[in-house]
């Protein structure tokens, strides 16, 4: 799961970012590199999550 595996890497504030960032790189720096989207509905609306590398150096990724 999310938390322990943060946790393993001493980075357990970040378990909910690990939802979208599945790269080892992301995961072990803490940062987004390149862009994610998860969707889903409820009842009542559409939801589209979207996680952007935020970073200047990845900012390419995002373009």
């Amino acid at each position: 799961n999310f938390e322990k595996e943060a946790a393993e890497l001493g980075k357990g504030s970040f378990k909910y970012a690990w939802v979208l960032d599945k790269l080892k790189a992301e995961r072990e720096r803490g940062i987004t590199i390149d862009i994610a989207l998860w969707k889903f509905e409820t009842p009542k609306y559409y939801v589209t999550v979207i996680d952007a590398p935020g970073h200047r150096d990845f900012i390419k990724n995002m373009i």
